[in-house]
């Protein structure tokens, strides 16, 4: 008995630490973006609004924002769009090499985003393209994709070949198959693959400021507004990201997958 409750005790201690390291840094990110003073450092001088009202009034900032939102939903589109062809034409087709196609389509994710970067950059200088919001948005699709890839390829079971067959004995030509039977049936998996690929393109930091020139995404304007100092007004907008990606996810949790769950 007294072993139990030692064993009970010892697994909640870490369950509690392990929680606390992760959400931590989080909490003080959230708590000092209230402080009212100019450092966000201990200690806490009380509550006070100015640096969310700092944020929206910070033109440059909102301009980062709305950088990283559009690269982050046109980069996520791509690349969930280029992932779902590519594993549809690799799962459903005897492609010669397909092996090694697979490989090579997976090997980004093992290379490290500043090689990835540096080797964009310096075929776009090699081709006389400027730098910019699309190059960025380059960057990522090319380290998004793997990630679509590897998810929706994971997810075309066998069990679904019955069900295209069936389409195309009742004519459906493969288009139709692939955008009205597949698409649909491996949804799940492609919206996870998408908001994967959002907030890995929201968080960042080396292509996009590697990629980019005048216009820069929100890491990128975090860091430099960092360069000169502790500021509140990065954790007031970082407390905004954390909590629109947790609204997101709360979402669709209640909306997807507890859809699914019912089924």
């Amino acid at each position: 008995m007294l072993r139990k409750i030692s064993a009970s005790v010892l697994s909640w201690t870490y369950l509690v630490l392990v929680y606390a390291f992760i959400f931590l840094p989080v909490a003080v990110l959230v708590l000092f973006s209230f402080q009212d003073g100019r450092l966000p450092v201990p200690p806490f001088n009380g509550f006070s609004l100015q640096w969310y009202e700092a944020v929206f009034a910070d033109r440059k900032l909102m301009a980062a924002l709305g950088n990283s939102m559009v690269v982050a939903l046109a980069s996520s589109v791509i690349s969930v769009l280029l992932g779902f062809l590519a594993a549809y034409a690799l799962a459903r087709y005897k492609l010669p090499g397909s092996a090694l196609q697979r490989g090579l389509l997976i090997a980004p994710m093992t290379v490290s985003y500043l090689i990835i970067a540096l080797g964009l950059l310096s075929v776009l200088n090699a081709l006389h393209v400027p730098l910019s919001l699309m190059t960025v948005g380059i960057g990522h699709v090319v380290i998004n994709l793997p990630l679509c890839f590897a998810i929706i390829y994971a997810s075309m079971g066998d069990h679904h070949i019955n069900i295209e067959r069936a389409a195309r004995d009742l004519g459906a030509s493969d288009f139709k198959v692939m955008a009205l039977v597949t698409a649909p049936m491996l949804m799940p998996s492609i919206l996870a693959a998408f908001f994967l690929s959002v907030t890995f393109s929201w968080d960042e930091f080396i292509i996009a400021f590697l990629l980019s020139r005048f216009d820069v995404t929100l890491p990128v304007e975090i860091w430099s507004m960092l360069r000169s100092g502790l500021n509140p007004k990065t954790n007031a907008i970082g407390s905004l990201v954390f909590l629109a990606s947790v609204a997101v996810l709360f979402i669709l949790e209640l909306s997807l997958f507890g859809r699914t769950k019912k089924q």
